[in-house]
């Protein structure tokens, strides 16, 4: 009887630590109120470019941060997330062999220097994942693959 209370403990344990591994960040753009999160049960964390070119890149990585360059070669450092309700499930559009989410973005500089901010400072462009090729994309042009 004691070590299935024991189990029972653990078992509670852990799915409370699972739970809480998700960080939910409330941001403001447009005027609007929106969730996001880094947490997805796909490798999002790499970089992103063009096939066949080396730059320009997007840099994702697993703890919200990250590098956009834009097409002139320039580059910004960055806080991003998925868009996900207040409960922290992911928003997205379920497709034939893909599913599509938003990512919000903002560059750095303006959370390290506030009078850089702007009201409208986060960007939300598409990220896409294709489960037939293996292949993940970001606004439709910068791409990374992925192993299941």
């Amino acid at each position: 009887m004691k070590s299935v209370k024991f189990l029972s403990a653990v078992m509670i344990l852990c799915v409370t630590q699972s739970f809480a591994q998700t960080k939910i960040t409330k941001i403001t753009a447009q005027n609007q109120d929106h969730y996001i999160t880094t947490t997805i049960d796909y490798p999002i964390a790499g970089t992103y470019q063009y096939e066949n070119k080396s730059e320009p890149i997007v840099i994702l990585n697993l703890d919200g941060t990250g590098v956009f360059q834009n097409k002139d070669l320039s580059k910004k450092e960055i806080t991003w997330g998925l868009e996900c309700t207040e409960d922290g499930f992911l928003r997205f559009k379920e497709g034939f062999d893909s599913a599509t989410y938003s990512i919000w973005f903002k560059s750095k500089d303006s959370l390290i220097n506030p009078e850089l901010e702007e009201i409208n400072d986060w960007k939300k462009v598409e990220f896409s994942i294709h489960y037939n090729t293996n292949k993940m994309y970001i606004m439709g042009e910068r791409v990374k693959d992925y192993v299941d």
